[in-house]
């Protein structure tokens, strides 16, 4: 991950194409560093191309001199005077070529070796090798494979002709990955004069611009070249530590010193300015309590502890930064790791062919592919025929109960000629369960600690059974109201994982037809009580997220909407919905959250109604949409505009995150085919090529990893469903006031020495965010998450509960 030092200054050299100037610029600016007294450190990740003519080497020829502490290495080293990709390929050592986490491991162990080294205020630059998007050693493009480390950047424009254009090219795709750009250097050519263009260019968009006066031509003869060459250096770097060179020094200083003053300033700003959602604020205690998050990249941030170590006197050779993995996936919005490359890059596509653009009765290309992918292809396939956007999943939500609200009304109210809203319509839901935190969606679950004054309650809701795993035994666990109707047994074992949700095995059990009992003679109590008048059936499928990760028996679920589906009344002959509408609130579990793409095939059911989001767009931006069975829009579907459903979101349809969606949806179904998922479903005895893999379920976590979290003397049941852990800490009090979970897990907020050196992009050690719902416990990897960081989360888990 990205490092910063207090007394060691770093920036990455890129260059806008090979034969810019790079090296002998990166030279300049170590010896105007080493002239001015400053330990200076080069380093040259990949040097291709013969030793006499290597980077390092002319490196430590110019930039030393008497006295002046000059450090130069490369780290690694190949003949052949090509890209380093194909230089790796041509070598006899091509076995021993880093894959991308290797090689900027190497790169971040340098950098922290060096800054164990350094006892004063020392600089670092790091010359890349050609263009921005020249191949590493892997093949991917060096502005990818150095963005984990996060470096401020130095960028060296290009002078030649057509050097405009590569200069800006290579700034917008620096830019669009994040990185810092402090300084801009090139050569002053007096018949393109490139620069005169570049400077005010760059200086609109606050980036200094350093022109410099270009070198000799190379000369033949290697003794007067390195003359010449000590000449040009002895003016660009001149004895004086006066000029060009020293103002930049001067400027990079400045801009090393003000990022670390931003980030130091920030925890006390932010507790001085910000009010943040599910947060007391009289429990943040210090400064030192607020996570400053400076970068993020794949399952980690990178956070600011300069804060912290002034706390506990950690001596200034650490790096200010760390990396911290995301163990919430960012609220359960992370599919694919942060700052993807390829979806930064498709919202910027979509922002600079559209922006945003009016939707009613209009379309656009990425909302078109977007609609037809769900609808036919994706979670709607078989049932769905429309497809309704909206802004996130609370606001999805509340188009899912207008939509189900209205279809019942219009099927069970009598024809009068002016319609009216209905005001006396209810919903049939699960307690526990939660769909977000508008006033309409929190109406539609019970009385509980996420409602507000102005909550009114408008359905019943039951209490499901749920799945565990007690001690190595899986078990569905029966409420109350229910085990009385189940000869008292509170607790019935299923098996396997895989028995308890082979639902179609489990549906002529004794136990599905306590749940066809129950849910039946429900139902009729509430038909009788007549207010309110239940008009859908809304369900969390399988998993109630903020509930408490509360794992619903999926039997009880299938049961339940086959009981409401046969009750009065009866669809039209046409065909359409029957009994109720039925709502499945996907946002959370969709898009294989829990190892499956949606959950009607396990169930065996489909919904009238669905709604989708969070992984959706991979976690960079807000979307949700809502998709509809076609009975469900006939509803709506008049002549008559009092009639239509009258909801929308200045954004709807937004054009940058329908197109994020479609390359987040392509991401996504490549890994569901991918090597590393078949490996995880081997573990748990899964073959994709049988039938039964498109409903079976298994995990990320591995099995060995839950047997032994189950039998912890801490934990009281545990629960995994593809990339979701959950489990239960033993607490008397329990419940999500309780701060057992926060307790028990504290010391994985801080890194430990004993983690592997590829535990983390860069090979630090990292600590782990997460959060708590009460006593449970849940933590949460992307769908990519290298099996190497599945071993280690898992590791620091177990440590951190065996020490309670």
């Amino acid at each position: 991950m990205s490092s910063l030092f207090k007394n060691l200054r770093i920036h990455q050299v890129f260059g806008a194409n090979t034969d810019v100037g790079k090296t002998i610029l990166t030279t300049a600016l170590v010896r105007a560093s080493a002239w001015k007294n400053i330990p200076v450190h080069y380093l040259k990740p990949v040097s291709t191309g013969p030793i006499e003519d290597a980077d390092d080497r002319h490196v430590n020829c110019f930039a030393h001199a008497q006295g002046k502490d000059v450090r130069a290495k490369c780290l690694f080293r190949f003949d052949e005077p090509v890209s380093p990709h194909l230089a790796a390929r041509l070598s006899n050592r091509q076995a021993d070529v880093p894959t991308d986490e290797a090689f900027v491991t190497a790169v971040a162990d340098s950098i922290r070796q060096t800054a164990h080294q350094t006892s004063r205020p020392s600089h670092m630059y790091i010359e890349t090798a050609g263009g921005i998007h020249s191949p590493t050693l892997s093949g991917t493009t060096q502005v990818d494979a150095y963005r984990p480390l996060f470096l401020p950047t130095v960028l060296v424009g290009d002078a030649h002709l057509g050097g405009i254009s590569t200069t800006i090219s290579s700034y917008e795709s620096l830019l669009l990955r994040g990185y810092i750009i402090d300084l801009v250097l090139l050569f002053k050519d007096a018949y393109y004069r490139n620069f005169e263009y570049l400077m005010p260019y760059f200086s609109e968009r606050g980036i200094r611009v350093l022109p410099l006066d270009p070198p000799h031509k190379r000369l033949a003869n290697p003794d007067e070249e390195r003359t010449e060459m000590g000449k040009y250096y002895s003016c660009l770097v001149p004895d004086s530590l006066q000029g060009g060179m020293f103002d930049a020094l001067e400027h990079l200083d400045q801009c090393h010193a003000k990022r670390v003053a931003e980030l130091d300033s920030m925890p006390q700003r932010t507790a001085d300015t910000i009010w943040w959602p599910f947060v007391q604020h009289g429990l943040v205690k210090a400064p030192s309590d607020i996570n400053v998050i400076d970068s993020a990249t794949k399952d980690f941030f990178s956070i600011y502890n300069g804060h912290k170590a002034k706390a506990t006197q950690e001596a200034p050779t650490a790096s200010l930064l760390e990396p911290q993995f995301d163990g919430s996936a960012s609220w359960w919005t992370q599919a694919i790791g942060h700052a993807h490359p390829s979806l930064t890059l498709a919202a910027a596509r979509a922002a600079g062919r559209y922006g945003h653009v009016m939707f009613p009765e209009a379309t656009h290309a990425p909302a078109l592919r977007l609609a037809e992918r769900l609808v036919h292809e994706g979670p709607g396939k078989g049932w769905a025929s429309r497809a309704f956007f909206s802004d996130d999943g609370s606001t999805g939500m509340e188009v899912a109960l207008k939509m189900a609200l209205r279809a019942y009304a219009s099927r069970n109210t009598a024809a009068k000629p002016e319609r009216k809203p209905r005001k006396d319509l209810g919903i049939l839901g699960l307690k526990g369960s939660y769909h977000g935190d508008t006033i309409g969606a929190m109406d539609a679950c019970e009385e509980g600690v996420y409602t507000c004054e102005w909550h009114d309650a408008k359905g019943y809701w039951l209490d499901p059974p749920t799945v565990s795993n007690k001690k190595g035994r899986v078990v569905v666990s029966l409420p109350q109201s229910m085990a009385s109707t189940a000869d008292g047994m509170s607790e019935v074992d299923v098996g396997s994982l895989q028995q308890a949700y082979d639902v179609q095995s489990r549906l002529e059990s004794p136990l599905a037809d306590v749940y066809r009992n129950f849910v039946a003679s429900t139902l009729k109590k509430l038909k009788e009580r007549g207010t309110p008048e239940i008009a859908a059936l809304v369900l969390e499928p399988l998993v109630m997220g903020a509930g408490g990760m509360i794992f619903v028996d999926p039997l009880f679920q299938r049961v339940l909407i086959d009981v409401v589906r046969a009750s009065e009344p009866h669809p039209p002959a046409k065909g359409g919905w029957s009994g109720l509408p039925v709502i499945f609130d996907e946002v959370f579990v969709g898009f294989y959250r829990l190892g499956l793409r949606t959950t009607g095939p396990l169930l065996g059911v489909n919904p009238d109604i669905s709604v989708h989001a969070k992984i959706l767009t991979g976690g960079l931006l807000p979307l949700a949409v809502t998709l509809a069975s076609d009975s469900i829009f006939q509803a709506f579907n008049s002549d008559s505009k009092l009639d239509a459903l009258l909801h929308g979101h200045s954004y709807t349809a937004y054009p940058v995150g329908c197109e994020v969606a479609n390359e987040t949806l392509s991401i996504v179904e490549k890994l569901a085919e991918s090597d590393q998922w078949d490996q995880a479903r081997a573990q748990w005895g899964i073959d994709k090529s049988e039938k039964r893999a498109e409903t079976a379920v298994w995990s990320l976590w591995t099995p060995d990893f839950i047997d032994k979290l189950t039998r912890l003397d801490a934990v009281d049941e545990v629960m995994t469903l593809g990339t979701v852990l959950a489990f239960k800490i033993r607490d008397n009090a329990g419940g999500y006031q309780s701060h057992s979970a926060q307790k028990v897990l504290q010391s994985l907020r801080l890194p430990t020495k004993e983690q592997t050196s590829s535990s983390a992009p860069g090979g630090a050690p990292f600590g782990m965010h997460y959060r708590t719902l009460g006593d449970v416990a849940y933590f949460m990897l992307s769908l990519n998450t290298s099996a190497t960081v599945v071993q280690t989360v898992q590791s620091r888990i177990l440590a951190a509960l065996q020490s309670n």
